[in-house]
């Protein structure tokens, strides 16, 4: 994509369509877009696959309008995470095309729906408080063109309900888990599948869980082998990885 964008700005310079600075300027914003506020890195499809991504959480709904902004000229599709509707709601009005999960508080801009892949993620939450959590990772993994399986309340308190699910689990290629208070449900899983398994440590619990942390150490001292953890409430993280590690194949 950066080789085509120089390749039509040096086209446009020897026509004489451009000058020497609005070539300049061209070529800068090919890899990055200073806005004052935010420096904008366009340059990151071309790097790794995947266009930067908008973090609102501290910034206001004018910040996010312009980085958005900046993003589609570009012609970016967007995700951007940890947004509220009062954030959504300037973005919705310039573009038509935005979706708002309330639940995951993404929003989302597809030009063209990507084709889901044929193998899934599993997306498995050990309770309903860790929904929010887990819907991030979905509509993370699902942006980015991946069949996402949804399951819901598995917690091992009541650890029959995850034996029901077995075959829905094992069927995909990667597992996400979603837990918060101890967080043992990663570990049990890891036990159950042969597949990688993302754990995804949330705030959720009583005091003593320590805001995550409790849960978080759970994981990282997992005695089930494939189990990798990303840090605590990061839904984002889990289902880009993911999304990754799916598409390997």
């Amino acid at each position: 994509m950066a080789h085509d964008i120089l390749k039509r700005i040096l086209e446009g310079y020897r026509r004489g369509d451009l000058s020497l600075d609005q070539a300049s300027i061209q070529v800068q914003e090919s890899f990055y877009k200073e806005l004052g506020y935010a420096t904008v890195d366009t340059h990151r499809q071309s790097r790794v696959g995947y266009p930067e991504v908008v973090y609102c959480a501290g910034k206001t709904p004018q910040q996010v309008c312009g980085i958005v902004r900046a993003m589609y000229e570009r012609g970016s599709d967007i995700l951007a995470t940890r947004a509220t509707e009062e954030v959504f709601r300037p973005v919705g009005e310039l573009y038509g095309e935005a979706e708002y999960n309330a639940l995951g508080r993404c929003i989302t801009i597809h030009r063209e729906p990507p084709q889901p892949t044929e193998t899934a993620i599993a997306v498995v939450t050990a309770g309903t408080s860790d929904l929010p959590v887990a819907e991030e990772a979905c509509v993370t993994a699902e942006f980015y063109g991946n069949r996402v399986e949804r399951i819901n309340d598995v917690g091992v308190a009541g650890i029959h309900r995850l034996f029901d699910k077995l075959e829905k689990i094992r069927s995909a290629r990667v597992v996400v888990v979603v837990a918060g208070m101890e967080g043992a449900l990663a570990s049990v899983v890891g036990g159950l599948v042969d597949k990688p398994v993302i754990g995804v440590p949330t705030s959720v619990g009583y005091g003593a869980s320590f805001g995550g942390l409790a849960a978080l150490l759970t994981m990282l001292n997992s005695c089930a082998s494939g189990v990798a953890v990303v840090n605590i409430d990061n839904g984002f993280g889990a289902g880009y990885l993911a999304g990754m590690i799916n598409k390997l194949a």
